[in-house]
């Protein structure tokens, strides 16, 4: 039996170890939902959210922030009045690992 990506924990990266080929990066990316996309480099997972309102588009960003300090990975952040762009990138190795796209299904269950 498989274990989602919902179920697994992020693991620490200090780099040494290649980014994940492309191959796997496009089968994870097909237990995401839809909205998300690789970047056209194939080194981070993206997706933009939008809001009714600010109260609304920082309670998700909360949630978001909760969740990467639980995993001990972290995303990148564009927020406005009603937006959030996020991208996720495993910098240690300038591209994608697992970690990312365990939070990314992790965020999923947010919105």
């Amino acid at each position: 039996m498989s274990t989602t990506l919902t179920e697994k924990k992020c693991l620490p990266c200090e780099g040494g170890v290649p980014p994940l080929p492309a191959a796997e990066c496009e089968r994870l990316l097909k237990q995401l939902a839809p909205e998300w996309r690789l970047s056209p480099d194939g080194r981070k997972l993206q997706r933009e959210w939008s809001f009714k309102d600010f109260h609304r588009t920082m309670s998700f960003v909360n949630a978001v922030a909760h969740v990467a300090n639980l995993e001990d990975h972290h995303p990148d952040l564009a927020i406005g009045y009603n937006f959030c762009r996020l991208s996720y990138s495993t910098h240690a190795v300038n591209g994608l690992t697992e970690n990312d796209f365990i939070c990314a299904a992790k965020i999923d269950r947010l919105s």
